[in-house]
C-alpha cells in the first residue's frame, strides 16, 4: 500500500460520526444539513434523470452548467468569465481540489497551507509531491500577519491553498488580510487555490470577496465552488473550478482521469438552481443565521464562550474561557460517550502545532435537535467544568 495512506489515521469526522451512532449522541460534528434540499432543485434532478440524457456529458461539463456558473458569479460576485474556456464542472469541490493540486503541483514544489485547514488538502499535496509550508491562524481573531507570510514562502512557493471563509472556524477573511495574501502571491509568481466552497453561506450582511478579483491574481487563481454548499446537497458533489485559459487547460488535464464527469441529471438541477433569484440566497443565509443565533444563545445562557461565526454551518467554542481545562480532543471523546453530543476538535485541522483548545459545532441542524443538543452541552459544563 502506499505508505501516504498506510499511515493516515481514520479521520476525526469518520471516529465522531461513529461514536455518536454507537452511543446514541446528538451529532453535531459532522457539517451537514437536517434538510433535504431545497425541492425545486431537487425536482429538476427527477425530471432530468428521468427526461434527459443518461449518458456521458462533455468532460469540462455540460454547457447549461457552465453557462450557469459563469452568470452567477456575474451577477452575484461582478466576476467576467468565460464558461467555454475558464469553467470546468467537477463531481464535487474535493475533485476539484484535486485535479487543481495534481495539475499544478511538481516534485519539491512547496504549498503553502494555512492551518486551520480542510483536511484534504495536505494528503493531495504530498501525493503530488509538494513540500508544505504551514502558516498557522490563533483564535479568538485567526488573523493573518506578514511575519507569518514571510516564514512560509520562499524562492520555491509554487502554490497557495486558502479557504475563504474558513471552515472549521467559520471566519471570513478581512479584506486586508486577503489583500496582504495576494500581493506576498504574486510577489512570487506563484498561484492561488481559493477554496469558497462557503461563499453563498455569510451572515450579519457580509458579502463575499473573492481573491480572484484582486490586483494582480485574475491569471493566477483557481476559484472552487460547490452546488453541494450552496444548496444543502452535500450528497450530490457537484463542484466547479474556475480559472483562466492557461490554468484551465492544465487542471483540466488532471480532472479527465479523475473523475472525468459528474452526472448530468445534477449538473442539470444545480445549473437551474444557480438561477434562481436572490430571493433564495437571502432566505438560505437568513435561516442558517437564525440557527447560528439558536444555538449562540442558548450556549452562551449554559455557560459556554462562544467565538464568532461570521459564515459555513460552523461555530467555535473556546474551552479554557468556557471553564474546561483539557485539551479538546480529549474534551470531544469525553463529550460524545459521557455527554452524549459529537463535536470536532479544531486541532483535527492542523498538521503542525495545533490550537487545541477549541471546538466545533454544526447549527445546520433542526431546532428540536439543536435544543437537545444545548440541554446536553449545558450539563456536560456542569459535569466536566
Amino acid at each position: 500500500m502506499n505508505p501516504l495512506y498506510a499511515t493516515m489515521p481514520t479521520t476525526i469526522f469518520e471516529i465522531m460520526s461513529g461514536l455518536a451512532r454507537e452511543t446514541g449522541a446528538i451529532n453535531l460534528g459532522q457539517g451537514f444539513p437536517d434538510s433535504n434540499g431545497p425541492s425545486d432543485v431537487v425536482a429538476a434532478a427527477a425530471r432530468a434523470l428521468t427526461e434527459g440524457s443518461n449518458q456521458y456529458p462533455p468532460m469540462a461539463g455540460l454547457p447549461v452548467l457552465r453557462q450557469a456558473v459563469a452568470d452567477h458569479y456575474r451577477r452575484h460576485q461582478g466576476m467576467d468569465l468565460d464558461w467555454e474556456r475558464e469553467v470546468t464542472v467537477t463531481s464535487g469541490a474535493t475533485e476539484a481540489l484535486a485535479a487543481a493540486i495534481l495539475a499544478l503541483v511538481s516534485p519539491g514544489d512547496e504549498v503553502v497551507l494555512i492551518q486551520p485547514m480542510y483536511d484534504a488538502y495536505l494528503p493531495l499535496v504530498l501525493r503530488a509531491g509538494g513540500v508544505p509550508r504551514f502558516i498557522r491562524l490563533e483564535p479568538p481573531h485567526w488573523r493573518l500577519t506578514a511575519e507569518a507570510l514571510a516564514d512560509a514562502f520562499t524562492d520555491k512557493t509554487r502554490l497557495v491553498i486558502l479557504n475563504n471563509p474558513v471552515n472549521p472556524i467559520g471566519t471570513i477573511w478581512p479584506a486586508e488580510d486577503l489583500a496582504l495574501l495576494s500581493e506576498w502571491i504574486v510577489r512570487h509568481d506563484a498561484v492561488a487555490i481559493a477554496d469558497e466552497v462557503w461563499e453563498h453561506v455569510i451572515f450579519d450582511g457580509a458579502a463575499h470577496q473573492p481573491i480572484m478579483a484582486l490586483p494582480g491574481m485574475r491569471d493566477r487563481t483557481v476559484k472552487i465552488g460547490s452546488g453541494g454548499k450552496i444548496f444543502s446537497l452535500t450528497g450530490w458533489k457537484v463542484g466547479w473550478m474556475c480559472a483562466a485559459p492557461a490554468l484551465t487547460r492544465a487542471i483540466a488535464r488532471a480532472h479527465q482521469f479523475l473523475t472525468f464527469t459528474t452526472p448530468p441529471n445534477l449538473q442539470t438541477a444545480i445549473a437551474y438552481g444557480l438561477g434562481k433569484d436572490d430571493a433564495y440566497f437571502t432566505a438560505m443565509r437568513a435561516d442558517f443565521a437564525r440557527a447560528r443565533n439558536r444555538l449562540t444563545a442558548g450556549l452562551q445562557t449554559g455557560g459556554w464562550h462562544v467565538l464568532p461565526s461570521a459564515a459555513t454551518y460552523f461555530l467555535s467554542v473556546d474551552l479554557p474561557a468556557s471553564g474546561i481545562h483539557m485539551d479538546d480532543e480529549t474534551f470531544c471523546q469525553m463529550l460524545v460517550r459521557e455527554g452524549g453530543v459529537a463535536a470536532i476538535p479544531v486541532s483535527a485541522f492542523y498538521a503542525d502545532n495545533p490550537v487545541g483548545s477549541v471546538i466545533r459545532l454544526c447549527f445546520a441542524k433542526k431546532d428540536e435537535t439543536l435544543d437537545a443538543g444545548i440541554a446536553r452541552m449545558t450539563a456536560a459544563r456542569t459535569m466536566f467544568g
